[in-house]
């Protein structure tokens, strides 16, 4: 049976920032809960009620496995903030790794160097909003 997504249950796990490093987290693979709180500095405990309110989102699934229980993404979950989102007409699909990359440190790189990354980013979305495509919705 297929579960119904409720908008506000998903925008608000997604309000919380621990649960949004967890979704990260499982991006790259299924995960033990244990595995999960790891690099979390609270307990177990309250990771779980983390895994509860993702779970209850529907944007994670959890399996027991033996004495293990495991995460993993639900990417239907997703869907439904995803359309709603689309509905406002001024988002372009986005490439997740793209995403991803924009948002890695690296230390070899200058504060001039930074700045011309955002000068870059910044010119490309003026020749969007020249052009009148779509460009992406912050705000």
């Amino acid at each position: 049976m297929p579960v119904p997504y409720d908008l506000d249950l998903i925008f608000s796990a997604l309000a919380d920032p621990t649960r949004r490093a967890i979704l990260s987290m499982l991006l790259e693979d299924d995960m033990a809960v244990s595995d999960v709180a790891a690099p979390f500095g609270i307990s177990l405990a309250a990771i779980s009620k983390h895994l509860v309110t993702l779970a209850a989102a529907g944007l994670i699934q959890q399996e027991r496995r033996g004495r293990i229980t495991w995460c993993k993404l639900d990417p239907e979950g997703m869907r439904a903030a995803a359309v709603w989102m689309r509905g406002f007409g001024q988002l372009d699909p986005l490439d997740l790794d793209d995403f991803e990359g924009s948002f890695t440190l690296e230390p070899d790189r200058s504060l001039d160097q930074m700045r011309e990354l955002y000068d870059a980013a910044q010119r490309q979305q003026a020749e969007r909003d020249a052009a009148g495509g779509p460009g992406i919705f912050i705000g």
